[in-house]
């Protein structure tokens, strides 16, 4: 099987060339890119894998090019910043990134990170590819081969790795309350002491996407237990 093919968008050329070595020695094919004209020639041209963003990016910046590729493309993001805070994270989760890095970083660790967004990506733990291929549910049809949504006049929702594994543990588990822990555990979101909130933000992107004709998403919040699919499943 051919490595994936990582697009490290970075900034700072010499944090590039030292994440670029890593990765390739570490079993991965990585793209440099310094700009954002160098994301778009590689995205338009070639199958990415994931990207890295430097938050800091410069024009547009980072935050910017994250909302742009996530509203043009699913690839997974792991977007790269300064700033440790909540807020910080949350804002990266609410402009489509997968997940999100504090510089200085080590490339061992976004080695690791960017295997458990694949991981999560091919869905192969969590949404039981080899028992079902599809599933219905309010007019909604999930496509867990091709991993694609469609709504009720048949259009394709995009859909982010994450938004895709939380909805196929929602679909899989229908009206059964899952705790906020455990939608982590099953849809691989990693562990920080904001979790909560990044599932809490995930669900609020989901829940967007899955109103249709001003029809709420049939998604619940059970307060102090989880979340809950409410509608019933038909899989085939």
């Amino acid at each position: 099987m051919t490595p994936p093919l990582i697009l490290i968008a970075e900034g700072q050329a010499d944090l590039r060339q030292k994440v670029r070595e890593y990765l390739e020695q570490s079993g991965f094919r990585a793209l440099p890119a310094a700009s954002a004209n160098d994301i778009w020639s590689a995205i338009d041209a070639m199958p990415i894998g994931a990207v890295v963003l430097d938050a800091a990016l410069r024009g547009p910046d980072g935050m910017d090019l994250c909302r742009d590729v996530r509203e043009r493309s699913d690839v997974p993001i792991i977007l790269v910043g300064a700033q440790s805070t909540e807020v910080d994270r949350v804002v990266g989760l609410e402009l489509g990134a997968d997940d999100y890095m504090t510089k200085p970083y080590s490339p061992r660790e976004l080695a690791a990170r960017l295997r458990a967004v694949l991981r999560r990506g091919r869905n192969e733990r969590v949404l039981g590819l080899r028992r079902q291929t599809e599933a219905r549910f309010d007019g909604w049809t999930v496509d867990f081969a091709r991993r694609e949504l469609f709504d009720p006049d048949n259009r394709q929702i995009e859909l982010t790795a994450a938004e895709f594994a939380l909805l196929g543990v929602l679909v899989e588990n229908p009206q059964t309350v899952i705790s906020r822990a455990r939608l982590m555990e099953l849809a691989g979101v990693r562990e920080t002491p904001s979790s909560d909130r990044s599932v809490d933000v995930l669900i609020s992107r989901l829940r967007r996407k899955l109103d249709h004709g001003g029809r709420p998403a049939p998604i619940v919040t059970v307060r102090g237990a989880g979340y809950m699919l409410s509608a019933l499943v038909d899989r085939r």
